[in-house]
This record gives C-alpha cells, sequence and structure tokens, in this order.
C-alpha cells in the first residue's frame, strides 16, 4: 500500500504542499541528500522509495541495524556502476541512521560529496544528537509529524478499495464512524492502522451469503492491547516529559495531569515520574511553599510502598498539588549563581575563626578565634561577623520573589543584610 506518486502520500502537507520546497525538487528532479526525522508511521521509507521513483534514480536500501561499513562499500560500487552503465543517478535510503556509530556515518561523507549517490536518512530521534556534525552538514533535514486522523482515514479508504495492492478484493463493509475508530486507534501511524485493518479483516463478521463486516467489537477487539506512542528514552519521552513539567511550572494543574496520564498510559515508569516532580518541587516551587516538597517525596515514598496503579494516584495528587502553589525560581537561581562564583574563585581558604577546634593544638594555632556565637549576641545575631574567605566579597545569591513564604523570607533577609551592612 505504499504512494507511488505525490497524490497517493496522506498528510505532511507542511513537506509536500504546493508551495513546498520538497515538492518543488521532486517535481524538477531535482534531488538532494536529505534525513527524514520523524515518529514511526509517518512515511519516511515511502517517501524515499517516492522520491527515487519519481525522479527516476535507482533505490539501493540499508537498514542501520543489519549492515556494516562493508555493506555501505557494496552499495557505492552499486550506485558507481548503475551510473556507468544506465546514466542514472542513485538514492540510498539508509533507514533508522541514528544508529550507526560516527566512522560509520563518516563512511558516507566523500560519496555524498562526489555525488556517488544521493543519501536519504531515516530517523526516529533527533538528528542534532543522532547524526555527527559533519553528516548533518552535507544533508537537509525534514520533519515528519504524526499523522492526522483525517490522514489516517484516507490510508484506510485507499486500503480498503484497492485490489492490487490492499484489502479492495475482499469486498469488506466498514462504516465510516469504523474506519474513524481506526483512524483514532493507529495514534497517527499509517503503518500501525493498515495493521489494525488487517486484524480487523481476518475476525470480521461474515453473514451467511458471505459478506464480511467490520463492527465496533472488531476493533475493540483488535485495538484491546494497543500501545500508544511512547519511547523510553527517546525524542517523544522526552517532549512529554518536558510538558508535564511545563504545565506544573505554569501553574495548569489540568495540563500537567493529561501529561502525567498520557505518560503513565504509554508506559513509563513511575518511579522516573516521581523523581522528576521532586525536581519541580525544589526547581519551581522551591521556599515559595516548602510543603510541595514535603508532599512530593510522599508522594514517591507511597509509590514505592503500594506500585501500580494506587501509588500513581499520590503522585497526581502531588502534580496537582505543585502546578496550585505558588512558584519561586528564586532556590534554583541562588544554586546557579553560587556555583558559578564557586568555579570562578578558586579554592580558597576557610577563615580561621569559622574553623572547628576539636583539640588543644588546633586552639592553640588559632583555630576558632575570635569566633561570635550567634546565639549570645543581641537578637541571636553576630552582625559584624563575616562566612565568606578571606578577600572575598559578600554575596547575595538568594533573591527571594515576592511570592508565597518567600514574602516573609524576603522581609527577613532584607533586615538581616541591612544589619549586616
Amino acid at each position: 500500500m505504499r504512494p507511488r506518486v505525490l497524490s497517493e502520500f496522506s498528510g505532511q502537507q507542511h513537506l509536500l504542499g504546493r508551495e513546498s520546497t520538497l515538492r518543488a525538487a521532486i517535481e524538477r528532479q531535482q534531488l538532494h541528500s536529505m534525513v527524514f526525522w520523524g515518529p514511526p508511521g509517518t512515511g519516511k521509507t515511502t517517501l524515499a522509495r517516492m522520491l527515487a521513483l519519481q525522479c527516476d534514480a535507482a533505490f539501493i536500501s540499508l537498514s542501520a541495524v543489519l549492515c556494516g561499513v562493508k555493506d555501505i562499500r557494496n552499495a557505492v560500487d552499486a550506485a558507481q556502476k548503475t551510473h556507468l552503465t544506465r546514466g542514472i543517478p542513485t538514492v540510498l535510503f539508509v533507514d533508522e541512521v541514528h544508529r550507526f556509530n560516527k566512522a560509520q556515518q563518516d563512511a558516507f561523507l566523500p560519496h555524498i560529496e562526489d555525488g556517488t549517490f544521493y543519501f536519504v536518512g531515516a530517523t526516529t530521534e533527533n538528528p542534532s544528537f543522532a547524526l555527527n556534525n559533519a553528516l548533518l552538514s552535507r544533508v537537509r533535514a525534514y520533519i515528519l509529524k504524526h499523522l492526522d486522523v483525517d490522514a489516517i482515514e484516507q490510508v484506510l479508504k485507499r486500503a480498503l478499495t484497492d485490489i492490487e495492492r490492499g484489502l479492495g478484493d475482499l469486498e469488506l463493509k466498514v462504516s465510516g464512524e469504523i474506519i474513524r475508530q481506526l483512524a483514532v486507534a493507529a495514534d497517527g501511524d499509517a503503518r500501525r492502522s493498515l495493521v489494525l485493518l488487517e486484524l480487523a479483516a481476518d475476525i470480521a463478521d461474515t453473514a451467511e451469503d458471505g459478506t464480511r463486516t467490520i463492527v465496533s467489537a472488531t476493533i475493540e477487539e483488535v485495538t484491546r492491547d494497543s500501545l500508544r506512542h511512547f519511547d523510553k528514552g527517546g525524542d517523544i519521552f522526552y517532549e512529554q516529559i518536558s510538558a508535564l513539567h511545563k504545565s506544573v511550572r505554569g501553574s495548569d494543574p489540568d495540563g500537567a495531569l493529561y501529561w502525567f496520564c498520557r505518560m503513565i498510559d504509554g508506559g513509563c515508569d513511575p518511579h522516573y515520574i516521581a523523581r522528576r516532580v521532586v525536581r519541580m518541587a525544589t526547581e519551581d516551587i522551591g521556599n515559595a511553599d516548602p510543603r510541595g516538597l514535603h508532599l512530593a517525596m510522599d508522594a514517591w515514598q507511597v509509590f514505592e510502598r503500594l506500585g501500580s496503579p494506587e501509588g500513581e494516584l499520590a503522585i497526581a495528587q502531588a502534580i496537582i498539588y505543585l502546578a496550585c502553589a505558588a512558584k519561586s525560581n528564586a532556590t534554583y537561581n541562588a544554586y546557579g549563581a553560587a556555583m558559578s562564583f564557586v568555579k570562578e574563585t578558586g579554592n580558597a581558604e576557610v577563615p580561621v575563626h569559622l574553623r572547628n577546634a576539636p583539640t588543644t593544638f588546633m586552639k592553640n594555632i588559632g583555630y576558632g578565634k575570635d569566633y561570635q556565637y550567634d546565639h549570645s549576641e543581641e537578637d541571636g545575631l553576630a552582625d559584624s561577623q563575616t562566612y565568606f574567605p578571606d578577600g572575598l566579597d559578600q554575596q547575595n545569591f538568594y533573591q527571594p520573589v515576592a511570592r508565597g513564604l518567600e514574602i516573609q523570607i524576603a522581609e527577613k533577609l532584607a533586615h538581616l543584610r541591612a544589619r549586616r551592612g
């Protein structure tokens, strides 16, 4: 069911629309080396094959999972032979190119440069991380998106009517509502939609006259164990945890719950989410509401004791609380500023008056001399005492915000800093 011409390709109109650069290149047969980046089932391989077909080029396909440098050399030889004997260019398609190491990726470079072939890579990983700079600088990256429901419906309808390549010879009865159900269940993946359709066709209700009908119960059966898109350690994983974190930071408990449930539904380990929730409490709530950190830690502990699915509710509770809590990144900023200052100023010695003196010898050499015990001072503050190394000025890393508990902290800190001068 792979499209053979542009008119059969569903979705990706941002790449293949009338005014797009890629479509213009295809129609003018002006190929260039490129990388397609997108989720599974969005048409990367199909588009590569169609490029070669539309541009009258030979097509060689490699899988980075199965081949090595020797296979690359063989592909180079084949491309050179094709050019000499047939006078046509070659499209060298490399699926899952992110699985190649640097040396393997470098093997393509001279042949891309001299035009031996047009390189077309496909990856589900971010090219800026998955490809080395030398290769990335020689190709153009195109981003393919999840197909929307309407695009998936087009794929399914074509499969149901195509006698040569699809299921048209089965004369299945499928209502528009059922096609819609299948399209939604495919979750943006055209390949998955066709697999689900084939499964549904295999178990479709058969009438006495031999008519086969796919009904709602059939769809429920074939999609019962269907998994949402989620790739632990991949781009979708990090995009979703980022969306969760930003929803909490943006004080939207509903958006935060949505992304939490998306991750749980997709199979993410709740332990990871619990750890991230603790980070949110310190990074984005901080001392504006210190209870947030306690609740985040409690939720993690509850999950450790109850497990799934009961323990997930505690994580959800913590997420809601943090999203609704007063926000402050003052601790986060203060830590960053202090760490930068430490790296800039080197290994300054601890002032003698701040050193502990547990032995007579240490007292005799001056450790702890002139230390002022704050509890013995007025208001419990030795306001003339310094706590930075000699030669370093007093620093004010921590700057409380005017939200939550930090309003009171800011008032107290301003008073303390004023007394110290």
